[in-house]
């Protein structure tokens, strides 16, 4: 590059899975995982050991990044199957109007509704039938931003598929929070397998995109928008529900095999996207580019990362949110629970969506824990992903990095304890959040648009849903 001179602005492709955890890839050291694309983009680009999403719930999840503000300032976008209003700018939109070709397909922003939000298309951009006729219709001239949104590895998986796959189930390891029968393994299976169809659509997309003569090009980040679902993980605040992998890849700019243990947020994606194209990140977004840090100039700083809940399905009476914000840091997950008389995973009795504790999707373990109630082997499981939860929470992670014992309130904790409470306060002053100043209540009061509006994110114009792209649900 000529000295002075101005970078190349990149293509943008953006890989999104929809409910995959960290730590299954083989990059992070999952023997069972097979992800050679993953793996394969972070040898040649950037592993990130510690990133987190907002928010462990696809619409508030999925609006974090594209605003790069945290969920609890989207107002109705904090909720599942909502709205984002148009008054909050996306980065598809603002790069689009910088000459940008933008672009998605399959699952944009949602589960949620248009009507209502001023906007005319996903927020995510214009949706196209899939990344060949996107390539085939950007102009030559201008580089591209385009999000592919898998519905993989969400439910529902067609039963046995993991085990038709190749793949055993006394191989994979289930992880303590769950019963360990056949019945769940072979789940773990499906899902595993679902996680590996996500791997080799990216894979087609890379090959594409090579084909094309524009990979060196493109900045690359493959990653997932919350965790797994299964009990304790997706919607939750613990690691199973907000620590994601995450790998990116940009020839000429990031060094291969880089690897961050900085804590990351996904409210960085949209900052650090516009900073790539040669764009001020706007003033608004609580989230900081990644690419100082990627660089090596800004390492060892972000030493936390915070995440947060509102309302996931309507599962509880009277519509109510299960307010919940987190701090994490190495060594310990600080958790406050803002409404603990409320069931954290919905109503034991059916509300309006789902059935019984509605915010766990119906699944073998959730099957298992629910039926075997007064089974000594599940009992416990069963409190630490169904029972109500205290107003705070606290996790040694150093002795218990499975987050199983509670400390909060013993006094050889009341340091870190009282530290990390001010730490997640401050920060919920900071960046306006409702609860931090009397409000919150008007999450309970949004509409949900479960059952309706734009089903699973796609926008009103989307292609229809084939087994190529995923299991029907």
């Amino acid at each position: 590059m000529v000295r002075g001179a101005q970078p190349e602005r990149p293509n943008i492709l953006f890989a999104l899975a929809d409910d995959w955890s960290w730590p299954h890839a083989g990059i992070y050291g999952d023997k069972f995982a097979r992800t050679p694309v993953f793996d394969r983009v972070a040898r040649e680009g950037v592993v990130f050991n510690r990133a987190y999403c907002n928010s462990p719930s696809c619409t508030p999840s999925r609006g974090a990044m594209l605003t790069g503000q945290a969920s609890h300032r989207l107002e109705e976008g904090g909720n599942l199957w909502s709205i984002l209003p148009k008054k909050f700018p996306v980065y598809p939109d603002i790069l689009e109007s910088a000459g940008y070709f933008v672009g998605y397909e399959i699952k944009g922003w949602g589960p949620g509704s248009l009507l209502g939000s001023g906007r005319t298309r996903n927020p995510a951009g214009p949706v196209f039938r899939d990344f060949e006729q996107f390539l085939r219709d950007k102009p030559a001239a201008k580089p591209f931003c385009y999000w592919f949104g898998s519905r993989d590895p969400h439910r529902q998986y067609v039963p046995g598929s993991g085990i038709a796959g190749g793949l055993k189930p006394e191989d994979v390891v289930v992880p303590p929070f769950l019963p360990d029968t056949p019945e769940v393994r072979r789940d773990l299976l499906d899902y595993y397998f679902a996680v590996q169809r996500f791997d080799r659509r990216v894979g087609d997309l890379l090959q594409l995109l090579k084909a094309s003569g524009q990979f060196d090009r493109t900045l690359v980040v493959i990653t997932s928008d919350n965790g797994m679902p299964f009990p304790r993980a997706k919607a939750n605040l613990y690691d199973y529900g907000t620590h994601m992998p995450l790998v990116m890849r940009w020839r000429g700019r990031f060094r291969p095999g880089t690897v961050i243990d900085d804590f990351v947020s996904f409210c960085d994606f949209a900052p650090t996207f516009l900073q790539a194209a040669g764009l001020k990140p706007l003033p608004e977004m609580t989230g900081r580019s990644l690419l100082s840090m990627i660089d090596g100039k800004e390492r060892g700083n972000r030493d936390m990362v915070f995440t947060e809940r509102e309302r996931h399905s309507n599962v509880r009476k009277g519509d109510l949110s299960y307010p919940s914000r987190a701090v994490r840091t190495r060594e310990f997950l600080y958790i406050r629970n803002l409404k603990p008389d409320r069931w954290p995973v919905g109503d034991p009795e059916k509300w309006k969506a789902g059935g019984a504790f509605g915010d766990i999707e119906n699944s073998p373990a959730k099957k298992v824990l629910v039926e075997g109630l007064e089974d000594p082997r599940y009992a416990r499981l069963f409190r630490l992903g169904f029972d109500k939860r205290p107003e705070e929470e606290l996790y040694d992670l150093a002795k218990d990095p499975d987050e199983f014992n509670n400390v909060a309130g013993r006094p050889e904790c009341a340091e870190p304890q009282r530290r990390l409470r001010a730490a997640l306060g401050k920060w919920m002053k900071e960046t306006r959040d409702p609860r931090a100043f009397g409000g919150g209540d008007e999450f309970d009061r949004y509409p949900s648009f479960q059952g309706g509006g734009l089903g699973a994110g796609d926008s009103p114009n989307a292609p229809p849903r084939t087994e190529t792209e995923s299991t029907p649900r």
